[in-house]
């Protein structure tokens, strides 16, 4: 699923991406340290995976969205 960074801090390296809907969902280290990057940027584009779905769905993984 494709999300945009929203916010991220880099001292607990979390944050949160806005889906496309414009709703807000909450990421935590785990989920950033899984994708393997080192910082995020306010609107960039993000590639995520979640554990659960529907409106209870946790991030697994933050990284970039490539083509």
């Amino acid at each position: 699923m494709q999300a945009t960074a929203y916010t991220y801090d880099s001292e607990t390296r979390s944050g949160s991406v806005l889906l496309d809907d414009g709703t807000p969902v909450p990421f935590d280290a785990a989920a950033f340290d899984a994708g393997g990057l080192r910082l995020l940027r306010a609107g960039q584009r993000v590639r995520i995976e979640t554990a659960d779905g529907g409106t209870d769905a946790r991030i697994t993984l933050v990284t970039l969205q490539t083509f």
